[in-house]
């Protein structure tokens, strides 16, 4: 394909000389990409980040799941889900209606107040980490709590939504509603 839109803009480029781009294959882009970001990672560029923001390293979900359980989460969040602690600044009077994107881009927090996901790099969204994907589902209802209550943003919503999925799939996360029992005699007249 990008063979045949090079001889095609070859052809026009013949007619109006002033065009200078050049169509160039996907492999190629994708390649110069590799080299630059390996070029960065030695420059002071990539010395610069605070290590406390750095989000490039992958934390295993049992890494995840021993932590859920550990004094340090108990003495950080208590008996609270992860997102009550949570408030997002914003500019003006008014909470905007929509979480923003992401928090984390290209590996780094790039936002000052990241979503509650983001901003505890041992908090990973996996079907497995069943204690985790309790917190934001509804006890009453067993519906996943709003991102607005929540604080997540959009992406962490997102893999949030595809780890409640696939652990109702799996069987490992299941609700059942409790039945209400009426005495339909009180509303007799």
């Amino acid at each position: 394909m990008s063979l045949i839109l090079n001889k095609l803009f070859l052809a026009g480029s013949v007619w109006r000389t002033t065009l200078n781009a050049k169509v160039t294959p996907v492999k190629f882009v994708h390649s110069t990409f590799v080299r630059f970001d390996e070029e960065v990672e030695g420059t002071e560029q990539a010395k610069k980040i605070d290590p406390s923001k750095d989000r490039s390293k992958i934390i295993p979900v049992e890494t995840s799941i021993k932590y859920l359980e550990s004094s340090a989460y108990k003495t950080t969040y208590g008996n609270d889900p992860v997102w009550k602690p949570y408030r997002r600044n914003f500019k003006g009077q008014f909470a905007p209606k929509k979480t923003r994107k992401m928090c984390i881009r290209n590996g780094v927090i790039s936002t000052g107040s990241p979503c509650p996901i983001c901003r505890d790099e041992y908090l990973v969204l996996d079907y497995r980490n069943i204690e985790l994907l309790k917190q934001f589902v509804s006890q009453y209802t067993g519906e996943t709590l709003d991102p607005s209550c929540t604080g997540l943003c959009q992406r962490a919503h997102k893999d949030l939504l595809v780890a409640l999925m696939k652990a109702k799939e799996y069987g490992l996360l299941i609700h059942d509603v409790p039945y209400r029992y009426y005495d339909y005699l009180e509303w007799k007249s």
